[in-house]
């Protein structure tokens, strides 16, 4: 189904769509290159980002159902807060996986979703730092900044979360043309700086129950996600 072609046989061929593979060959579109040619499309539609908004806003839908139903649990705060706290994780693994999927597939049209995801990200931390704050704090202010003052992986989170609010402030095109397209580069590469944040909080919560699997997954993904953009920015650089 995979049939190769030269750029200079596409001109001869206007009937035919290509797709060019990684290895810089073009692909007719036929069988799996129809299917991916098709996936791309659906990218490329404007209906796209919001469709991946609302598909993101489902973990959250079901957890407000489970709060209108009490359904979430003999200890409703501590869900909560490991239900927000997991699914920012997740949203910064997406978020940090655009420029791979971009370099791996040459389609630019994974980056118009990296924007999207990192500010889902923000908003389930938001409501992770929320559930917190409300449920375990009880609005207690002074208890919170003491409880950020005594223990380390409550003052990483804090750390991670003052990072995300400057990059969602700044994550909008007027932000752009005011700081300057270098400094908002400089600034936004603190989301790697979030990610080994994230990762370290996770492992501090979880080292008073010795259970260090799910934390083992989420450095293992973001491991080879920092990994990989050490390794690709040095070899572009070289």
């Amino acid at each position: 189904n995979w049939r190769r072609g030269t750029l200079g046989q596409e001109t001869q061929n206007t009937d035919v769509q290509w797709l060019r593979c990684a290895s810089g060959l073009f692909i007719r579109r036929h069988g799996f290159g129809e299917k991916l040619l098709s996936m791309r499309e659906l990218l490329r539609k404007p209906a796209a980002k919001g469709g991946l908004v609302l598909l993101s806003l489902l973990p959250f839908l079901g957890m407000c159902w489970g709060i209108y139903n009490e359904q979430l649990g003999p200890n409703p705060a501590e869900n909560l807060i490991r239900s927000t706290g997991d699914w920012t994780l997740r949203f910064l693994c997406l978020t940090l996986l655009i420029t791979p999927l971009r370099v791996h597939s040459n389609w630019p049209e994974w980056l118009r979703f990296r924007r999207s995801l990192g500010l889902l990200a923000f908003f389930y931390a938001s409501l992770h730092a929320l559930s917190y704050s409300l449920f375990d704090m009880g609005w207690e202010w002074d208890d919170i900044v003491q409880d950020i003052l005594k223990r380390p992986f409550i003052a990483v989170g804090f750390a991670a979360a003052v990072l995300m609010s400057l990059l969602a402030a700044t994550s909008f095109n007027a932000a752009v043309k005011a700081m300057g397209a270098q400094r908002w580069r400089q600034l936004h590469r603190a989301v790697y700086v979030i990610a080994i944040l994230g990762v370290l909080h996770f492992f501090w919560m979880r080292a008073s129950k010795k259970n260090f699997n799910e934390v083992l997954v989420y450095a293992g993904i973001l491991g080879s996600l920092l990994g990989w953009r050490l390794i690709y920015f040095t070899k572009r650089s070289s």
